[in-house]
């Protein structure tokens, strides 16, 4: 890619280096634990080894007598102030939900839970007197399986009388989109019936999360790496009863989120509550180890699904049954992600009729929460693993499959069998060119003559043609929904009367590049200098206003935000150039920065005109003296980015290793502002999708003990373990925005899992594996070859042909894909690499 030094003809689309990057890479950066306030102590917390136990006995003693320590508090001391950690979607109106105490009161309900927190002069001595806390636990019995816990017996919560926190449906026959469901299974000549399993991950972020209070001004002022100061400052508010208006949230410079730094924190509530207390600034920074047990985490779901057709391949009806695992309590949106994904299961395909049910279960685990995709991953692995099955039962190549049950271009807008409405798509173009990069034809060519000589290492190669709903809106969905907030974004544009802008933004950035792309979109709309912009967000107190950074939509919701600014600063500004052109304002036009008589040579610029106004000496009457304009836009839909991603990779059936050979994608995200960050996203989001495809699996023993609690056993890759990416895009511009965009920023993510774990089947296919379960690491991969060649393999599935009489479609199905069907937990050897 030609990176763009020089100023362009038009900002947007061209490939800008980020501007933000210089402050990064030079060390100037400003995270949250490089702050250092005078007299500031610092936290640390004393955690649960136990997984669910009553507090028997907290000694504090030693600990407040340990050098530097300041105090020592514990549950019951903040239990008045604490309040509970907000829930901020009910998904149904009889959810069930625990209070979510920052500090353990009376008993604990995961390992990494806190039980007290240690205030002390410096870190090192706050965590020298974690140690010297003596914490007795009675055990109570420990809940882990999600499947028993759906069906009853020992229970998480006790007091709720229930593990099932809420249930939740979707039928195309009642919703009236569609048929109902078991008619369309019941007169299918197909019907297939898989059960997949969701591991659970880690976000696994670059920077710790972090929190720095300081109550000593008129306002109390934190510091958090957080994704969302605005939600935050609300819920801290409400949760606490501080006024709102004496409550400033700022996210300095934020390492990564992916979904994890959109909560709100026990360690944020106890920072502030304990600095509050002591009228002192205090700080809290999480070790890596507490990262990975305590920071939320993602995935954890069973999905048994059943997809009915006609011999030909045509999709009749879908049916997903869906258990999802909440871990012991519900965050901002826990009880919700499984819920975005009902709407996706249907992916790009014209099924007439569909069912979606949701089950949440607690278990004696860290919390569940947004991971990046949020829903959206899990659905279109379901729906591209389930093609793949169909295309090998009717017996034609997986894009022919799809292809023929996905939605044409000529068919847009095109209204789902689950509710929503696609503005715009072109399923065909991406996946013609994906094929014609990844040379499709020559590698099936070589699949074929691999298998013919019985080579030890088989070739496969995996499909997943995906669309997603991002841009989290609009208010009145969500509305329907129960989520608790709305879905617009707000933002704000000052014209400086040296001809400089700035823009207020209520989307905070956390390594997205908002600061160039918007710069980018200003640039145009206005005719000033990219240079000449900049870009101010992640402080409650500049950017008043704003539902942050989640679900990539930045660019489509708060982007436009920005653009409809932009044009009011030109409506404002118009009338005032009328008046100092003596011109009408019906005469004027404007391009490239400038105001223009038509048919004259008379103009005047932006800049220009903002040094008039500042001045005030010869503006029209009952005109104020200003440029300044905002605007908060709500968008009338989502956006559907879409594409098709190939991924080839060679199976050694007697280690099981695999090697990711060739991935190429092709996305279409409408149209693009700026070709090097979304570059850059889309290779990011391929890692992580990957990640979960062949490495990534947070585990727990049968005590509620983490056991992949660093990097030596959470296999997160480098860069030595992945391959490069032939990347590239079709443009079908989205129809419900000014720019025509759509989100990207999870596209990656969501699309490659699939393609990767139908490759690794696809390559041992012909020796009787339908399915592998996540992470396909050598060991799982080479247990199913010695299962299916020994023939004793337990079936995970079921597939039935209607060839004269109809069999029963209902049979029921098994939960042999769960992560214990083979065996011993895998090795964490890193030999799946490619």
């Amino acid at each position: 890619m030609t990176v763009t030094e020089d100023r362009p003809t038009t900002e947007v689309g061209s490939a800008r280096r980020r501007k933000e990057d210089r402050r990064l890479i030079t060390g100037r950066t400003r995270w949250t634990d490089n702050l250092t306030l005078p007299g500031m102590l610092h936290l640390a917390m004393v955690r649960s080894p136990m997984a669910h136990a009553t507090i028997t006995s907290i000694d504090v003693d030693a600990a407040k007598l340990s050098p530097g320590v300041v105090a020592v508090f514990t549950g019951a001391d903040i239990n008045d102030e604490q309040g509970s950690l907000p829930c901020a979607w009910p998904v149904t109106e009889d959810q069930v939900a625990p209070p979510h105490p920052s500090i353990a009161v009376d008993t604990v309900n995961f390992a990494g839970e806190i039980v007290a927190c240690i205030v002390a002069r410096s870190a090192t001595a706050a965590k020298d007197a974690v140690e010297l806390v003596d914490v007795e636990y009675d055990d109570l019995p420990v809940v882990l399986d999600m499947a028993a816990a759906a069906e009853g017996g020992n229970l998480t919560h006790p007091d709720l009388g229930t593990n099932v926190s809420a249930h939740w449906v979707f039928d195309s026959g009642e919703a009236g989109t569609g048929a109902g469901v078991e008619e369309a299974i019941n007169g299918s000549d197909i019907v297939i019936e898989r059960t997949y399993r969701q591991q659970r991950l880690m976000p696994a972020f670059m920077e710790p999360r972090s929190v720095v209070v300081d109550p000593t001004g008129e306002q109390t002022t934190l510091w958090s790496a957080t994704q969302i100061p605005h939600i935050l400052k609300l819920m801290l508010a409400l949760t606490t009863g501080m006024s709102e208006s004496k409550l400033r949230v700022i996210a300095p410079d934020v390492g990564g989120g992916f979904g994890g730094k959109l909560q709100v924190t026990p360690e944020e509530l106890i920072t502030l509550v304990v600095s509050r207390r002591l009228g002192k600034p205090c700080k809290y920074t999480e070790t890596r180890s507490e990262s990975l047990l305590a920071a939320h985490h993602g995935r954890d779901q069973i999905q048994k699904l059943t997809l009915s057709a006609n011999r030909d391949g045509t999709v009749t009806g879908l049916k997903v049954q869906l258990l999802a695992d909440m871990g012991a309590y519900l965050g901002l949106v826990t009880s919700g992600v499984p819920i975005l994904g009902a709407f996706m299961y249907n992916s790009i395909y014209k099924f007439p009729a569909y069912r979606f049910e949701c089950t949440n279960v607690f278990t004696n685990k860290n919390w569940t929460d947004a991971y990046r995709g949020a829903g959206r991953p899990e659905a279109t692995y379901a729906i591209e693993r389930l093609m793949d099955e169909l295309a090998a039962e009717v017996g034609v190549d997986p894009l022919e499959i799809r292809e023929k049950n996905w939605i044409k271009h000529e068919e847009f807008p095109f209204s789902t069998i689950a509710g929503l409405e696609y503005d715009s798509g072109n399923y065909e173009a991406a996946t013609a060119k994906a094929r014609e990069m990844f040379g499709y034809n020559a590698l099936r060519a070589e699949q074929k003559d691999r298998r013919d000589r019985g080579d030890r290492v088989q070739l496969g190669i995996g499909v997943s043609t995906f669309t997603e709903m991002c841009g989290l809106a609009p208010s009145r969905v969500l509305g329907s929904l129960s989520y608790g907030a709305g879905g617009w974004e707000h933002a704000s544009i000052r014209m400086l009367p040296s001809g400089k802008v700035e823009v207020i933004t209520g989307s905070s950035g956390h390594g997205q590049g908002h600061e160039t792309a918007w710069s980018q979109i200003v640039a145009d709309r206005l005719g000033v200098p990219f240079d000449d912009i900049e870009v101010l967000h992640g402080d409650t107190q500049i950017s008043h206003k704003g539902l942050d950074t989640y679900g990539s939509r930045s660019l489509t919701v708060g982007g436009m935000a920005v653009v409809a600014a932009a044009d009011k600063v030109i409506e404002r500004a118009k009338p005032i150039a009328a008046h100092l052109l003596e011109a009408n304002a019906g005469d004027l036009e404007f391009a490239a920065g400038r105001f223009n008589v038509k048919g004259t040579d008379a103009s005047i610029g932006i800049g220009d005109l903002a040094l008039a106004v500042f001045a005030a000496h010869n503006l029209p009457d009952g005109v104020e003296p200003t440029l300044d304009a905002e605007a908060t836009f709500d968008p009338e839909n989502f956006s559907f980015p879409h594409g098709t991603h190939l991924c080839a990779v060679e199976v050694d059936t007697e280690t099981g290793e695999v090697k990711i050979r060739n991935y190429t994608c092709v996305d279409d995200i409408g149209k693009v502002v700026n070709p090097l960050i979304v570059e850059g996203q889309v290779h990011g989001g391929l890692v992580q999708g990957i990640a979960q495809a062949l490495w990534e699996e947070a585990l727990y023993d049968e005590s509620g003990t983490l056991v992949t609690g660093s990097f030596v056993d959470y296999l997160v890759p480098s860069a030595a373990d992945t391959i490069n990416y032939d990347v590239d895009r079709t443009e079908t511009p989205s129809t419900t925005n000014a720019l025509g965009v759509k989100g990207v920023g999870e596209a990656g993510t969501i699309a490659s899992t699939p393609a990767v774990v139908n490759a690794v089947v696809d390559a041992v296919r012909h020796l009787g594996i339908n399915d592998i379960a996540m992470p396909c690491s050598p060991y799982r991969v080479w247990t199913a070859l010695q299962q299916a060649s020994s023939g004793d393999s337990t079936p995970t599935d079921k597939t039935f042909v209607d060839d004269d009489a109809q069999p029963s479609h209902n049979a029921q199905m098994t939960d042999g894909a769960d992560t214990t069907s083979l065996g011993d937990p895998p090795s964490h050897e890193h030999g799946g690499q490619a």
